[in-house]
């Protein structure tokens, strides 16, 4: 695991704090979306789906700074849209490092070598550059030619600087386990700091339906894919940004709920409910997003939208908690290693799941008549005549 031990032992106490104190429900890292607006149009991305009138809009650096401090989880992803189209990202940066957040903005890279000077190397934070796979995979998941080459470049680029630079890669149904390895291999020798990998989530509004994995998919390529850890170029083992535990989840060993309020997510339109990943209503405030969201009423056997995720703003949350609630069961598959052979763990069962809901058009339309309503001139008052 690549996790800085900084990090990892305070977020570590954060958590036997959270235990000690009983608390049922907390978050671990916010997921922090300043704008939607990106550079890029993804074909499996659903978080930008949005009329200009919203794409334009911005959370300020007040309105960012408010959403740390009252979540007040020790992680801090930055992410959108692209974050680094944002006026004021370097302050909002600032802010939550001042607060002494572990903070990581995750960034197509376009941007990247022509804003770095902006930004500061620091222990608290982490570049984290979409990659999803080499340079044919990746400019084909991202729709545009040479993107991969001046991601590549940025990486190279922030190293020399001294930045803790990492990948995250979104993996579908077209992945295969021998090219995802070589992958992690070349990347690896790039010198990265570590890796996030989870499968893509099926977006309702992400152009292609086409390519994302069910459940059993996403166990069967991640096994084939640790199958093959140092048996390429690269190796060693390869560092991972994620716990052990949510890699062992991917590769079908653990059977987990999923635990949203884990990684709560703050965007113009609010708190969302439930999820970073669907946005079924919001909240105006965090307390009233933890206090009044019917969680139960969600995750894989709960909700049909939740059936195949196995998205780690979901799930790494619940596998942090497994590793405090049981260290013995966490150092045991530590030292096995991440299990490739054999049966897997027992899934959840979705004959009791309630079928989907789609009120996404409903929420943008509330959203737009705000914006609009905020664009009304002032009716000029009316002066009575002095008699």
């Amino acid at each position: 695991m690549s996790v800085p031990l900084n990090q990892a032992l305070r977020v570590g106490g954060y958590v036997v704090k959270q235990h000690l104190l009983r608390r049922k429900r907390y978050p671990l890292v916010l997921m922090l979306e300043p704008l939607f607006r990106c550079n890029l149009a993804c074909a499996g991305c659903g978080k930008i789906d949005y009329p200009a009138e919203i794409l334009n809009q911005r959370l300020s650096v007040a309105e960012c700074m408010e959403a740390i401090d009252e979540c007040g989880a020790p992680v801090v992803v930055i992410a959108g849209g692209e974050p680094l189209l944002h006026k004021e990202i370097d302050q909002i940066v600032e802010g939550a490092i001042a607060r002494k957040k572990f903070v990581i903005v995750c960034t197509n890279a376009l941007l990247l070598e022509k804003k770095m000077h902006l930004f500061k190397p620091s222990k608290w934070f982490t570049w984290s550059v979409h990659l999803d796979g080499s340079r044919e995979e990746h400019d084909i998941s991202v729709c545009q030619t040479g993107v991969y080459d001046r991601a590549v470049a940025a990486i190279g680029a922030a190293k020399q600087r001294g930045f803790r630079t990492i990948i995250n890669a979104t993996l579908f149904n077209t992945a295969e386990p021998e090219k995802v390895a070589t992958f992690f291999d070349e990347v690896m020798a790039m010198g990265v700091d570590g890796i996030s990998v989870s499968p893509g989530y099926a977006y309702e509004r992400a152009p292609d339906q086409q390519h994302f994995l069910n459940r059993n998919k996403t166990k069967e390529l991640f096994r084939g894919i640790f199958r093959r850890q140092g048996k390429g170029k690269w190796k060693g083992k390869w560092a991972f940004n994620q716990s052990s535990m949510f890699l062992d989840f991917l590769a079908g060993n653990q059977t987990f709920h999923c635990t949203p309020w884990g990684n709560p997510c703050r965007t113009y339109f609010g708190w969302q409910r439930p999820c970073y990943l669907l946005g079924e209503g919001y909240a105006k405030t965090f307390k009233e997003l933890m206090e009044t969201t019917d969680w139960d009423a969600y995750g894989t056997g709960n909700y049909e939208k939740c059936a195949d995720c196995m998205v780690h703003s979901g799930y790494e949350a619940t596998a942090v908690a497994e590793t405090v609630n049981k260290p013995w069961k966490a150092a045991a598959q530590a030292l096995r290693g991440i299990r490739t052979e054999g049966p897997m763990a027992p899934d959840i069962p979705l004959d009791k799941q309630r079928p989907a809901e789609f009120v996404f058009s409903r929420h943008v339309e509330q959203a737009l008549s705000r914006i609009r309503a905020r664009k009304q001139p002032k009716e000029a008052e009316v002066v009575e005549p002095a008699d």
